[in-house]
């Protein structure tokens, strides 16, 4: 079981569009900085900070600065990471976006 994963970018926005089915847990991680996730489809659990909230699509959900945060889809579910980058290498973003030391997976 994979995530589906399609990389977007537009004049300094990235969109990582992920796929995730239920079940799914997605790897804990965190940014430097504060971005937006949205939760287009499904309805999935997200800890961040060791705090579970659910959310149900649809759904905008800031993930702070430096916050450890993971998402689990409970039914099949479509993410939005957001960021603001130049970055343009679907191979090599979430090296650019993810803070070292975490293992990523979501973007």
């Amino acid at each position: 079981m994979t995530p589906v994963i399609q990389h977007i970018f537009a004049d300094g926005l990235y969109a990582k569009e992920t796929h995730i089915p239920a079940g799914m847990l997605l790897a804990k991680h965190t940014h430097t900085y504060t971005h937006f996730s949205i939760l287009a489809k499904g309805e999935v659990n997200v800890w961040a900070d060791d705090q579970l909230t659910v959310y149900t699509a649809p759904a905008c959900i800031e993930i702070r600065a430096n916050v450890e945060h993971e998402v689990q889809a409970i039914t099949d579910s479509t993410w939005y990471c957001v960021h603001a980058t130049s970055a343009t290498d679907p191979e090599k973003v979430d090296q650019i976006l993810i803070t070292e030391g975490n293992d990523g997976g979501m973007g």
